[in-house]
Parts: structure tokens; C-alpha cells; sequence
């Protein structure tokens, strides 16, 4: 008994689109502006890279979830396409990034379907997560208000996005077998004290994800309805405490509730994002043809911004419908994982990641305030790179424990039925 996604002839045909798209948009990038190699070498190695994992993996991995996974990558090639066209050496050091990307979530796939011993890594990784999170506070740099990075010369470490991937598997491990308060005590105290290092960090986005994933893995683990009403009220309590701490985030808001007070000023990035995409109208203005470069850091926070300007408010509502599929995908594992571990486990990594696309999408179409995360898998950045990759290897892990779960069972009806 195999997948569902190795059955099904579209699966060829929206691989066909995707390697098609990616290897139109590297042509165009290379006969831009006379002949440039690089974009023509891409054209062959994106889609070729996109056809041999969900190919070989999916003759390793027969139960791992393909529709997941050529939604993640043909993400990660959309980015490479914008990034090339807006700076060539940043979209050359994103793919060093995806390449180690896509490894890492390979070795997370094979860990989180195969190893049965997690509770003896739990505590080390507590420690090391925390360990990080105070080193930033002592040799961090600051951006954009918030100390959450660290310099380390070759390469730039946001230890808050790996912390998200430990408190997704701390939570599921714990809450899959504790519940008395004594037994979840180092639990809450790895989840206070990773949530109390970034607030002082004063990272409001990764402040924000992290609780509301402690809260939905708990709810989803307890069904503890009032304990998680409890907890979504001092969420609000904080954030508007945070508001009256910190003066970048009420800048933030000033902004969102009313940009074109400065527009020149403080305003001037989300207006230039809402003309940009207001300029590409449906369609696009067409890549390389638009001017996504007048927005401020439209490579990392606002690419966003730059894909509907230049390929249009249609290929926006498609990159959405992309993460969607992974969000729903992600869930229908949960319900259908047996064990309490690998569902909690694919609830968190789905709550992460779905928070952070809406985060960021609210802040570039001023839905939401504007709170600094990247858009998973398109953004430039090492660290949400190689930490989305990760939580695609827990969601592509359970696919497969999931996977041989069913098939176990499926044999074990059908040899009944041969004896009967």
C-alpha cells in the first residue's frame, strides 16, 4: 500500500507546471540584459533538483507526502527567482542555503519517522536552546530594534528560528506522555524561559509564534479549553504590555493604523509595498520589469510584495494556495497519526509555519502590524531557510510513520480476511 500522492497522475502534471514556471522565469532572467550564465544554469538545475527529490524520494520514502513537498520547493524556487532578480549574490547565497536546506530536512525526515528514543535528547536540546537564546542577549546584534542575531563572520545565526524547531518537538514529546503539573514542570519552564529570553530580545514576532505554538500543541494535547482561553488572554495582556515597553513595536502600529502620516518616513516601506502590488494589478508588470527594489528590504521581508508586482495579484493568491496545501496536508496528518507524539508534532510544526506566513503576509497587505518574520521558504535568510526545511522534515516524517501505520493495518485486515 503506497501513498496517495504516488497514485495520482496530476502529481506529474503540476511538477510539469512547476519545473516549467522555474525554468521560464531563469531564461527570462538570463537573456535580461545580454547573456548571463548563471540564471541559464539554474534554468536546468532547479527543476532538475525539484523532479529528483519528489522522484527519488518518493521511491525511498514511498508514504512521504509529495504535495508537500513540491509545494515547499517550488516555494524555495520562486524565492531564488525573485532574489536573482533583485541581487544576484543574495540569491546566489540562498541557494547554498536551500542546497544545506534540503539536507537537513532529509536527516529530520529519516529522525523524526525512525528514532523511537526522543526523550533521551530532550533535555540537551533544552539546554542548548536556552544556552543560545541568552548568548544573543550577551554578543547579539541589534536590527530593526530587535537583538536577535549573532554575528559569526561567515554567517549570521538567529537562534530564535532553531528554537522554534526544538520547542515544536520538546512540546509534542512531553505532552504526548506527561500531563500531571510535576511532570510538565521542565516543560513550561523550557517554554517560559525561551519565550522571556526573546521578549528581551525584543523580537515580537518569534515571541509571538512561540506562545501561540505552546498554546496550540497544549489545547490540541489536553483539549484544556479554559487553560488556553487563560493563556490567549495573557497573550493579549503581553503584547500590549510589549507595546508599551518597547518603542519600535508602537512605531509599528503607528505605522500600520496610519502609513501615509509619514510617507516619507517611518511609512514609506508599506506604501511602497501596497503600490507595488497594486501596480502589478492581476497579471504582473512582468519580471525584471517592475520596481520592487524601491521598497525597503524587499528581499527578506517584503518579497512578498515584489512577486505580485511582477507576476501579478494571481500568482500572490497561488503562492497563498501553496501554503495552504501544506497547512491542510500537515493536519490531515495529525488526525490520522495513531501516535499522540507524531500528531502534536505535526500540529506544531503546521501552527509555526502557518503563523509566520500569516504574520508576514498581514504585515505586507497592512492587515496585520508589521512584526519582522520572514515569508517560510521565499525570504532571504539562512536561518528561516534551514529552520523551515526542518519543520518540512518533521511534517515529512510523520508523512511517513503515518504512512507505514496505515499499511500495517492494511495488512493485518487483509491476512484476516485470508484466513477468514
Amino acid at each position: 500500500m503506497r501513498s496517495d500522492a504516488l497514485k495520482k497522475p496530476e502529481v506529474d502534471w503540476i511538477l510539469l507546471a512547476m519545473t516549467l514556471f522555474e525554468s521560464t522565469a531563469f531564461l527570462l532572467l538570463a537573456f535580461r540584459e545580454g547573456v548571463d550564465f548563471v540564471p541559464l544554469i539554474l534554468a536546468v538545475s532547479m527543476p532538475l533538483m525539484l523532479i529528483a527529490q519528489v522522484l527519488l524520494l518518493g521511491r525511498a520514502f514511498p508514504h512521504m507526502d509529495r504535495y508537500m513537498l513540491m509545494s515547499a520547493n517550488f516555494l524555495c524556487g520562486l524565492g531564488l527567482i525573485m532574489l536573482y532578480r533583485l541581487d544576484a549574490n543574495l540569491a546566489l547565497k540562498q541557494l547554498l542555503f536551500y542546497g544545506v536546506g534540503v539536507m537537513v530536512m532529509l536527516a529530520m525526515t529519516v529522525f523524526t519517522a525512525k528514532f523511537r528514543r526522543f526523550s533521551l535528547l530532550r533535555l540537551p536540546i533544552m539546554a542548548v536552546s536556552v544556552l543560545l537564546l541568552a548568548l544573543t542577549l550577551v554578543i547579539g546584534k541589534e536590527t530593526y530594534g530587535a537583538k536577535n542575531w549573532i554575528d559569526l563572520g561567515f554567517f549570521s545565526l538567529q537562534p530564535s528560528e532553531f528554537v522554534k524547531v526544538a520547542l515544536v518537538m520538546c512540546l509534542a514529546a512531553d505532552l504526548s506522555r506527561r500531563r500531571t503539573i510535576r511532570q510538565l514542570l521542565p516543560l513550561g519552564l523550557f517554554a517560559a524561559l525561551c519565550v522571556g529570553l526573546i521578549v528581551l530580545q525584543k523580537d515580537l514576532g518569534a515571541v509571538l509564534i512561540c506562545f501561540l505554538v505552546c498554546l496550540t500543541v497544549y489545547y490540541a494535547a489536553t483539549g484544556n479549553w479554559l487553560l488556553s482561553l487563560l493563556g490567549l488572554a495573557c497573550a493579549a495582556g503581553g503584547s500590549a504590555a510589549l507595546y508599551h515597553l518597547f518603542d519600535h513595536v508602537k512605531k509599528r502600529v503607528s505605522i500600520w493604523q496610519n502609513p501615509w502620516a509619514s510617507p516619507q518616513g517611518d511609512g514609506y516601506q508599506i506604501i511602497q509595498s501596497l503600490i507595488a502590488i497594486a501596480s502589478g494589478g492581476m497579471t504582473g508588470t512582468g519580471l525584471g520589469l517592475g520596481t520592487p527594489q524601491v521598497v525597503p528590504v524587499v528581499e527578506s521581508d517584503f518579497i512578498f510584495a515584489a512577486i505580485c508586482e511582477e507576476f501579478g495579484i494571481l500568482v500572490g493568491l497561488m503562492v497563498i494556495l501553496l501554503y495552504v496545501v501544506l497547512f491542510v496536508r500537515g493536519l490531515m496528518l495529525a488526525m490520522r497519526a495513531q501516535s499522540s507524539f507524531h500528531a502534536l508534532l505535526a500540529v506544531g510544526a503546521v501552527t509555526s509555519l502557518s503563523l509566520q506566513t500569516f504574520m508576514i503576509v498581514g504585515g505586507v497587505i497592512k492587515m496585520v502590524p508589521l512584526t519582522g518574520v520572514t515569508l517560510p521558504f521565499v525570504s532571504y535568510g539562512g536561518s528561516s531557510m534551514l529552520s523551515c526545511m526542518l519543520m518540512l522534515g518533521i511534517l515529512q516524517g510523520v508523512s511517513i510513520a503515518v504512512g507505514e501505520q496505515d499499511e500495517m493495518r492494511w495488512r493485518l485486515a487483509r491476512s484476516k480476511e485470508e484466513r477468514t
